[in-house]
């Protein structure tokens, strides 16, 4: 049986836990001197009434390896495939303690790391990818296959209503020096090669939200595309991008989603992003 997995620095839609089986480790957020699991002992809206309560910012680290363990022994059976999907290693040590996990069960599990060069939903879109392809029978070197394509070819353009938690959180090196100069911006921000890179900036919230989009389409065109769009903590505005989206592309799937803690913690409420890959 195939089990697929990924940690909370990636999303899921609304439901797609449970259609698509997919199960989760959490990243650790650290507040306070106390450790909490995004989804067990931590909810979106527990996260922002301690940021609001007390003024500061959690910090986020890694599963260990020994959590990855006991993870991987808690959602498969022996003889199990686990396809392990997690944020960029550039960003992130997540990846090397699920590689350090699978090679210690290695022999008991056939696991298999998955750097998805990205983060947030781009993560919940190759799981869903991914179940679909083993539901149509596809075999597991088809998927990972497919997965690398699909990576390729990700696109994640987004904006931050303040740049606040980022000069709080200091883990997002590549926006320090903007972050020096000026915090009265919305910078227009792409992940590319799992690298975090301002790309524009500009002075309005309206802007960056047309900019996002612009930006967006100038990369895939007219091509039928999976497109997603991510917030913190800003429905409204996520719904008003949604409805947008599904006039200007060429949109095959359409999904919305939350941004996980982990990336909240640094990027702060607010954020909205958008994400596509071509079918």
């Amino acid at each position: 049986m195939l089990r697929i997995a990924m940690d909370t620095a990636g999303d899921l839609s609304s439901g797609w836990k449970k259609e698509y089986d997919i199960d989760l480790i959490p990243i650790n957020i650290i507040h306070d001197g106390v450790s909490y699991l995004q989804g067990i002992d931590l909810q979106y809206d527990d996260f922002y009434n301690m940021v609001e309560k007390d003024g500061a910012i959690p910090s986020t680290s890694q599963p260990t390896p020994y959590q990855f363990v006991e993870f991987y022994k808690s959602i498969a059976k022996p003889g199990d495939d686990i396809l392990s999907i997690h944020v960029t290693d550039k960003l992130s040590g997540t990846m090397n303690s699920a590689r350090q996990a699978a090679d210690e069960l290695k022999g008991t599990y056939n696991i298999i790391p998955f750097d998805s060069a990205s983060g947030t939903i781009c993560m919940g879109m190759m799981c869903r990818e991914a179940r679909n392809m083993e539901r149509n029978h596809y075999s597991l070197s088809e998927i990972i296959a497919r997965l690398e394509t699909i990576r390729e070819n990700m696109k994640l353009i987004f904006t931050l209503e303040t740049m606040k938690f980022a000069k709080l959180s200091g883990r997002v090196k590549s926006l320090q020096a903007t972050l020096a100069s000026v915090l009265d911006i919305k910078p227009i921000i792409e992940l590319q090669d799992g690298i975090i890179e301002i790309k524009d900036k500009v002075r309005s919230r309206n802007a960056s939200l047309a900019r996002i989009i612009k930006r967006l389409k100038e990369k895939v065109g007219d091509v039928p595309v999976q497109i997603a769009v991510v917030h913190a903590h800003d429905p409204g505005t996520a719904d008003s991008i949604l409805e947008q989206i599904k006039s200007t592309f060429n949109c095959v799937d359409v999904a919305l989603a939350e941004i996980s803690i982990s990336l909240a913690a640094h990027f702060g409420p607010g954020t909205i992003g958008i994400a596509a890959y071509p079918v």
